[in-house]
């Protein structure tokens, strides 16, 4: 007799221990929904953010993950998008990623092209649809500009360093160790600053005193106004996550110093409209397969294994992607 199907719950929030593998059951889609047999799940920051209590989930208990990629099982009525055996991925979902199978409306789901595989789709394709929204959309940025990437090992950060590069950018990224400068280096970083503890003079060096145009920030309470400080007039942080915890609020009037913007985008306010949630998922694709954005899976683990994925994670074990295998 085949098994019911499992997933990572959680009860309460708290640390990596609080997740467990149950069995879930099978849900049947309903109208507009699809059934997917997922092959490959992300594991991105925002999942410790959800499992943490930092950032809500609807309620307790409560599945986890944003981000994966499978083949299509079943589809509702009122779909004509997909039918079963269709390849499919989607980022920024509600969580409930980490499981074997899911059921999802159909039209927040993107269709594979041949030559992106499972593991590849969901180890980029919330990440990439992220640095899409932030170089393109959120600050655009231009050919000589001069930026700083935090975190330019991580599987946001070697996405970010190469998009930019690819935009003629100079990116000035900061890591924790001497062997993830070498890998940020690698792909498409110009200059790295190992540390996080005294980078804004580095910045300042590297820059000639003028400062960067944009900040790329996803540490959060620890880096956040050292960024401020290293930011060139009208210059803009970008604060897009919070591995180190929730910033302390920021005094508008030292945003008067140099006429600085700040922001704090969420990527499912760029990709709201399925035309905008495709579009993005293409760009992406299309950078994978013409070879301008390589993508470094730097861990796997079994879905059973989710809570040493987050131990890894947290502790900043883990370089690029890291991935669940159901």
């Amino acid at each position: 007799m085949r098994s019911m199907p499992s997933a990572i719950r959680f009860d309460r929030t708290g640390g990596p221990e609080v997740l467990y593998l149950a069995e879930v059951g099978s849900e049947a889609p309903g109208p507009g929904q699809v059934q997917i047999r997922q092959r490959a799940i992300g594991v991105n920051f925002i999942d410790v953010y959800h499992r943490s209590g930092l950032y809500a989930v609807p309620g307790l208990p409560s599945g986890l993950g944003s981000e994966a990629a499978g083949v299509v099982t079943a589809v509702g009525p009122g779909v004509s998008e997909f039918k079963p055996g269709d390849r499919v991925g989607y980022g920024g979902s509600a969580p409930g990623a980490y499981a074997e199978q899911r059921v999802l409306p159909a039209d927040r789901l993107v269709p594979l092209p041949d030559g992106i595989s499972d593991e590849l789709a969901a180890a980029i394709l919330l990440k990439g649809m992220t640095v899409e929204a932030l170089v393109e959309r959120t600050v655009p940025v231009r050919s000589g500009d001069t930026v700083l990437v935090h975190a330019a090992a991580g599987g946001v950060g070697l996405l970010l360093c190469q998009w930019l590069s690819n935009r003629g950018v100079r990116v000035i990224g900061t890591v924790s160790t001497e062997q993830k400068a070498e890998l940020a280096l690698a792909h498409g970083a110009d200059e790295i600053v190992v540390g996080h503890d005294d980078f804004v003079a580095r910045v300042r060096e590297l820059t000639g005193g003028r400062g960067v145009r944009v900040a790329y920030d996803s540490i959060g309470r620890t880096t956040v106004p050292g960024s401020i400080e290293c930011l060139a007039l009208r210059g803009a942080l970008i604060a897009y996550g919070n591995a180190s915890g929730k910033p302390e609020p920021i005094d508008v009037l030292t945003l008067a110093k140099g006429s600085l913007f700040v922001t704090r985008p969420v990527l499912f306010h760029y990709i709201a409209e399925r035309s905008e949630l495709l579009a993005s998922a293409r760009a992406v694709f299309e950078g994978v397969l013409s070879g301008g954005l390589r993508v470094h899976i730097g861990q796997r683990f079994a879905l059973a294994d989710a809570a040493k994925a987050h131990v890894a994670l947290e502790s900043r074990q883990t370089s690029g992607a890291t991935v669940l295998l159901p």
